[in-house]
Order: C-alpha cells, then structure tokens, then sequence
C-alpha cells in the first residue's frame, strides 16, 4: 500500500509515518521504483504498537525507541527486555528516604521476591510511601502489603501469558506492552473497583444507618 493509504487504515499522518520511519521506530518501506515506496500489513501493525506505547502508555519517542529496539533483537533475553521497558516508563525524578525504601525492601521479602535494587518500581513505591507520611496519613501506608499482594497476582498472571506465547516475536510483544500499558490498566480497573466498593458498603450499611436514625427518633420523641 501507499504511504496515504496506510495513514487512512491506521489514522497516523503521513507525516508521522515518515517521521517514525527516520527515527527507526517503523522500518523503512519498500522501494519499488523511483520515488515509489510500498507499505505492508507489517507496517500497520507495527504502527499500533508505536502509538500504544506513545498514547496509552505515555513514552517518550526515544523510549519507546528503546523498547522496540529490545523486542526486535532477538538476542536479548526476554528479561532484559521486561527491564528496558520498566525503565522507559516516566516517573517523576526526585529521591526517596531511607526508610520508604526499606519499608517497600521489607514488604518485597516477605513477598519473596527476587529482585535487583535499581528496579525503578522500587523508588517509585517509596516516593508514595514518601508523600503519606508528608500528608499525615499513615493508614494509607499501611496498604502497601494488600497492594503488594494484588500486583503478585497480577505479575504471576502476566508471566503464565507469556510463556504460553508460540515464540519469542510473540513473547516480546505481550511483554513491552503489557508491561508499559499495564500500569493503565491496573489503574482503570482500580477506579473502577473503588466505585464498586463504595456501593456495596454504602448498601451493607443502609440497614444499620436506617436502624441507628430511627433509634434517635424514638429518643427525641420521647
């Protein structure tokens, strides 16, 4: 297809694509003839996985330049790769305490988890835990082990994924994007299950609330 019909089916401009092209996250077209190149289906996938990363997971170009490089080399481990794409997620740069760090180290041995120290998720947790304790609101901090047992769940889930991929192309792709857009999905189901959460207690509560009102009633009247 031509570089026009490409940006219709994928609604990237043909500016985008070239630029993409340049900056070597899309691999070049084929030259067919002078001043004549031909994109492919290959093409508008890839495409896809460039504006997941960029839109929905919040890369930056040289990023997402990064991860895509890791993916397609096949001669890097697949760990590796879940660490480049970790690494290229944005998080604000500012330091984090001693104890916040040792607070998330303690939480993540009882969890039995094996992991280096530079793993940005690391700071990341003691940056939050960081801002409670400015807020005052310890009991927000308190949450970090019912958090830490949600996302072992979620990392375990993610890993039988994919070891079930057919290869390694495969495997490589549920794991750039599963670990750069996951962060949003967890997000958005959290939200969604707080909502949930506040329902049912308000129902659970109703009874009780009707019953304690009318006991003040039959007071006042009285």
């Amino acid at each position: 297809m031509r570089i026009g019909e490409l940006s219709e089916r994928t609604e990237v401009s043909s500016a985008s694509i070239k630029f993409y092209v340049r900056e070597g996250l899309l691999p070049p077209p084929e030259r067919v003839g002078y001043n004549r190149s031909e994109y492919d289906d290959s093409h508008a996938a890839r495409l896809r996985l460039i504006r997941a990363l960029l839109e929905t997971g919040g890369l930056s170009v040289q990023a997402a330049q990064r991860v895509l490089a890791a993916a397609d080399d096949e001669s890097v481990p697949i760990l590796d790769l879940m660490r480049t794409a970790q690494a290229a997620i944005p998080v604000p740069e500012a330091a984090a305490s001693p104890e916040s760090i040792a607070a998330v180290r303690a939480v993540a041995d009882r969890m039995g988890w094996s992991t280096h120290d530079e793993n940005p998720g690391m700071l990341q947790s003691a940056r939050v835990l960081d801002a409670y304790r400015a807020l005052d609101l310890p009991e927000l901090a308190g949450l970090l082990e019912p958090y830490a047992r949600a996302a072992d769940e979620a990392a375990r889930a993610e890993l039988a994924v994919t070891v079930a991929a057919p290869d390694r192309s495969r495997m490589a792709a549920i794991v750039a994007v599963g670990t750069v857009l996951g962060d949003a999905l967890i997000a958005g189901l959290r939200r969604i299950a707080q909502e949930a959460a506040a329902h049912a207690a308000m129902r659970d509560s109703a009874p009780q609330a009707a019953e304690l009102r009318d006991g003040q009633l039959d007071r006042e009247r009285s």
